[in-house]
């Protein structure tokens, strides 16, 4: 018998003072603030159908995945050996693994599947755990999900293509839609000279006897080997949304081509594309000149998972530094020991805490609003743009700070955190940049005053319980008050304010008073700073500590 254990004693030195080598463990029964937001924001199923998932995402196996699809990234195959096009892009079968562990069990497909009935719960907690597995994978997983809500503008589009897209299966062949067993979907909206400003896009559609047909390019193709894509083109009435099948009604292949994969900053698992539209035909969704708002409701849902992925990085870069700092001795102490040490990861522990209730109240609101609540309605509108913001905002930050508590060991890439950071600061660029979603939350506070007056009826809920909330909410009124003009170059510091608020708010109802009240105090009081690690001096760190990991 072989023993595959590493060797600590080498040649010339023991291998010491390091932690050991990981070992399984449970991602959901680890995460005490997720197991808490799920017992009161979701029905039991939830919490029961995650808990295999859990195991998995934390499980060795799958870690390792993750790092073989990032060692192995997709490769771009544009003819076959004859010099037919094939506009292919070709995966590590890590990758494969990892759609499966996600698509095999429904994630796509549980927020329509139990629509008003915790679904959305489900998906979002369960996209918590798979990014915490590997987030580049994540975004087909995403795409599919969001793709649902723009498909019901057509009921032609969605009889043919929603029992598919449900389908509890990952087919990754490239075959016409017909003849595969579960369909995948991917966006391309953004062009070169527009960016967000999607109005200012050129890409033609030109009605025809077989459907309609496009011609222009897309800068950025998410999951470029979608077995569809929902895209924007100018008609003649005006922009409008289109399902672009990766192949024609004849079972041919679309003229979709593909230039080349971006050499992005973050994961290195997911492919994304430049592609081409050359005379591709096209289903129109919705009416012809209405295209931004049939695709924003896409768009809607990708936010809520766009605002769900940072909090999980955080967890997983917070569950790293936490592990080496408990094993890891500095001056005749374990880092965990040390009072600077221990008032950074309780800083750094208590953003994952309030990032997780925000993400799944904001959850609930969907699901809330999918079954005619008014009040959910009315906060679904407003909290996904502010968690948006404001998770991605803390993310970058958050996990530069835990590759220092490993050093030298967390700037590589053999530890997951550079990983991670490479990937932070993407999902603040999709679906809106920083400065784009809070121009959308001066929109919806304007359009929609019964946004701001569901997010007070939150507030008042726990009104008197923190000074700092209290002093915090009356300056935010005192903001709403004073003319768009003067608001709209504040709008960043509103958006910020709006969400912390709530995340105060939420945390005061329901969270411990260690965190409740520390968080409060380190972020809405005097001793709120700019950097993590600044907690006011009496601040209860075991008891903040003690919700980690063991």
């Amino acid at each position: 018998m072989h023993d595959h254990a590493p060797r600590d004693r080498l040649a010339t030195h023991t291998v010491a003072n390091q932690p050991p080598p990981p070992e399984d463990r449970d991602a959901l029964v680890d995460d005490i603030p997720l197991q808490e937001a799920l017992a009161r924001e979701a029905p039991d199923w939830v919490a029961r159908r995650l808990a295999s998932l859990g195991r998995e995402v934390g499980s060795r196996r799958v870690q390792a995945l993750a790092e073989a699809a990032n060692h192995h990234p997709p490769e771009l195959r544009l003819f076959d050996r004859h010099g037919r096009r094939l506009d292919e892009v070709v995966y590590h079968p890590a990758y494969h693994e990892l759609m499966h562990l996600a698509l095999d069990h429904g994630w796509h497909a549980v927020a329509w599947q139990e629509e008003g009935r915790g679904g959305h719960q489900a998906h979002v907690a369960a996209l918590y755990l798979l990014t915490q597995a590997e987030p580049g994978f994540c975004c087909p997983v995403t795409m599919t999900h969001a793709a649902l809500p723009a498909l019901r503008a057509s009921s032609e589009a969605m009889t043919e293509w929603s029992p598919k897209l449900l389908a509890w299966d990952y087919d990754p062949r490239p075959l016409p839609a017909e003849q595969k067993s579960a369909l995948t979907f991917g966006m391309a909206m953004t062009e070169k000279q527009g960016g967000s400003d999607v109005r200012a896009n050129t890409t033609r559609a030109q009605s025809t006897g077989d459907g309609w047909r496009l011609t222009g390019h897309k800068w950025f193709c998410s999951a470029p080997m979608s077995d569809a894509f929902l895209t924007l083109a100018q008609t003649g009435d005006g922009l409008g949304c289109f399902l672009v099948p990766r192949f024609a009604p004849d079972g041919t292949r679309n003229p979709i081509e593909l230039q080349r994969l971006k050499d992005k900053c973050g994961n290195r698992a997911n492919a994304s594309a430049e592609i081409e539209y050359r005379d591709a035909w096209a289903r129109p969704l919705g009416e012809p000149d209405r295209g931004v708002a049939t695709i924003l409701s896409m768009v809607q849902q990708t936010r809520l998972d766009a605002a769900t992925a940072p909090v999980a990085m955080m967890r997983q870069g917070l569950v790293e530094a936490w592990r080496f700092v408990r094993h890891r001795q500095a001056f005749g102490r374990r880092l965990a020991e040390q009072p600077l040490m221990r008032t950074l990861i309780a800083d750094m522990s208590l953003e994952v805490e309030a990032g997780v209730a925000l993400t799944l109240r904001t959850a609930r609101a969907f699901d809330g609003a999918a079954r005619g609540d008014d009040h959910e309605r009315a906060l679904a509108r407003l909290l996904p743009a502010l968690a948006k913001y404001w998770h991605n905002k803390r993310a970058p930050g958050f996990l530069a700070e835990a590759m220092e508590c490993l050093g030298g060991i967390g700037y590589v890439e053999e530890t997951p955190l550079a990983r991670l950071y490479r990937e932070a600061p993407v999902n603040s660029i999709w679906e809106g940049s920083g400065n784009v979603i809070c121009l959308d939350v001066l929109r919806v506070l304007g359009r929609h005053p019964e946004a701001l007056a569901a997010l007070r009826d939150e507030w008042d809920a726990v009104k008197g319980e923190s000074a700092e909330l209290d002093r915090a909410q009356a300056g935010l009124e005192g903001l709403m008050n004073e003319p768009s003009e003067t608001l709209e170059p504040r709008a960043r510091w509103l958006t910020q304010r709006l969400a912390q608020c709530l995340q105060a708010a939420l945390l005061l109802r329901h969270a411990p008073p260690a965190v409740s009240h520390g968080f409060c105090r380190s972020r809405l009081g005097e001793h709120a700073g700019g950097a993590y690690g600044v907690l006011p001096p009496d601040a209860p760190l075991d008891e903040i500590l003690a919700r980690l990991p063991n």
